[in-house]
């Protein structure tokens, strides 16, 4: 079992960095609203090395994302609200709550499936939020969530109530449909620009929603298509400069044949 020693150490350097008087200047003037951005930075940092498999430099970018646990709780305990076992107590009742097959002696526990266990937690997530007097199935979804990934739970939580459709057709549909809904505001002699941008977002929207149905998150999807699309351009640079010219001086039948040629070489194993 690990030691608690390490999350006492941590928990007394960031007492000792919000010390009003021997405390670091830049600890001590932080807040929940100025620390929250650099929360997420680290999470994204986490992701990163992840998506890298650079496993030392997780451990490094976990503790990073920790840290900013701490700093919460030695915030909120500052202020009387919270402090960091509170945080602990919080996440373990919710952890033994949500799973009835596992820690409350849930005699059909052997028999679950995932799919279940699953419909299980999500009805005990119903439930929380119906203590807390939370009356539509879309409470306390994060505003600042990141718009692929809110959209998949917008989804996700309608679909937990039944409002959502049971087969892929009129979900493959409502793609198309918005496509040409973007395209004919496109194509109006005068462009009405927030009608067009309300189209696109009704184009990404449902495109999520084909993305869930399929069994992905849009946000991870598109991750990856970003990280392909870079690592594709990267040696379509690569190659032009081997010809001897810039991408400015490059045409983009030149650039497009170069496109393909990694396109091919992917495809034989060769990169």
């Amino acid at each position: 079992m690990t030691s608690s020693f390490p999350l006492q150490r941590l928990l007394s350097i960031m007492k000792t960095l919000r010390d009003p008087t021997a405390g670091c200047p830049w600890d001590k003037a932080q807040s929940f609203e100025t620390i929250a951005p650099y929360t997420l930075e680290e999470t994204y940092e986490v992701l990163d090395a992840i998506q890298r498999k650079d496993f030392a430099n997780l451990r490094d970018e976990l503790g990073d994302l920790l840290f900013q646990v701490v700093f919460y709780a030695q915030m909120g305990s500052e202020q009387g609200l919270f402090d960091f076992d509170d945080i602990c107590a919080a996440i373990s009742e919710k952890l033994e709550r949500r799973h009835p097959h596992i820690f409350n002696a849930d005699e059909n526990a052997d028999t679950k499936d995932k799919a279940q266990v699953l419909l299980d937690w999500e009805k005990g997530k119903t439930q929380e939020r119906a203590d807390k007097a939370l009356f539509s199935a879309l409470d306390d979804i994060p505003a600042t969530l990141p718009a692929l990934m809110k959209a998949h739970k917008i989804q996700k939580r309608c679909a937990n109530v039944g409002f959502d459709w049971t087969t892929l057709g009129p979900v493959v549909d409502k793609v198309y449909e918005e496509i040409d809904e973007v395209m004919f505001e496109a194509k109006q002699a005068v462009v009405d620009q927030e009608k067009l941008g309300e189209e696109i977002g009704d184009l990404l929207f449902a495109t999520v929603n084909l993305s869930r149905h399929l069994g992905h998150k849009a946000e991870g999807a598109l991750q990856a298509a970003n990280i392909k699309f870079e690592r594709r351009f990267r040696q379509v640079e690569h190659i032009i400069r081997d010809a001897g010219l810039t991408m400015e001086d490059a045409s983009l039948e030149q650039m497009e044949e170069a496109w393909q040629q990694i396109k091919q070489q992917e495809k034989s194993g060769l990169v």
